[in-house]
């Protein structure tokens, strides 16, 4: 049996003649916190939207559970950085949340009971179950952000995709999101873009650094000897994860073998 629930192999992709990505190849387990980094405009993004089946590639091939991502696109629960809701839109936070069973609620029109079981659970899991009546508006950021996470949740999904989850939120709420997703991680496997370097860096157990192609590393969190026995020559790949683990190393680059007057 396949350790990896996602494959990607010599994944390259271009917006018109720009290559954004190119010779992308990673595999990620059903047991991994997968955290990924890099600049802006490195692809990061770009990268989301192929593994979501958004985008297509134009050389490469992505596998989910065996399959290509068209066919197994329900396995994935997302989380976007910008949720599209309009705060001041009269809406619940249980009602947000059912929005993740549609098209899968066995009833015809409506939800059923059981949809809306499995929704106050998914609240109950991210810590705002007490808030599933109150509006959005009237949630501040980071019970806004668990509250669209209930709701991918609530899709029973295998993988949960975030981008930028704590972009609107204080370090403390930070800490504490990751917290919870840490906790969904013993059973579902995160797959999270982040800004949030020092913060993230303490629970994903892989990261990815994106730009154009991906450089894996092994958290500071689970394997510091090996981040450092992987650094290699200074005119090579430089990265914010070997960056915070070797705190002898500076923040230029050198040719190999030689260091600034």
């Amino acid at each position: 049996m396949n350790k990896y629930i996602i494959e990607i192999k010599n994944l390259s992709f271009s917006y018109d003649k720009e290559k954004v990505l190119e010779n992308i190849n990673v595999g990620i387990k059903k047991e991994d916190f997968f955290a990924i980094i890099g600049p802006n405009g490195g692809g990061k993004s770009t990268f989301l939207k192929l593994l979501l089946g958004i985008l297509k590639p134009n050389s490469g091939e992505i596998k989910v559970f065996g399959k290509n991502v068209e066919e197994n696109f329900l396995k994935f629960g997302y989380v976007p950085q910008d949720t599209g809701t309009n705060k001041n839109f009269p809406i619940k936070a249980i009602d947000v949340v059912l929005q993740g069973r549609l098209g899968l609620s066995k009833k015809f029109w409506g939800f059923s009971k059981e949809d809306l079981q499995i929704c106050k659970n998914a609240l109950e899991k991210v810590g705002v179950l007490e808030f599933q009546n109150k509006k959005i508006a009237e949630l501040s950021g980071g019970q806004r952000q668990r509250v669209f996470i209930a709701r991918a949740l609530a899709t029973n999904a295998d993988i949960l995709v975030l981008d930028e989850p704590t972009a609107s939120i204080d370090s403390k709420g930070q800490i504490s999101l990751y917290g919870t997703l840490k906790e969904l991680n013993k059973d579902k496997c995160i797959i999270t873009v982040s800004h949030d370097v020092n913060v993230i860096l303490g629970f994903a157990n892989k990261v990815a650094y994106i730009n154009k192609t991906l450089y894996l590393h092994d958290s500071p969190a689970t394997n510091k000897a090996k981040i450092l026995q992987d650094i290699g020559s200074l005119d090579t790949h430089i990265c914010p994860i070997e960056l915070m683990v070797n705190e002898n190393m500076c923040l230029h680059s050198h040719t190999k073998g030689k260091k600034d007057a």
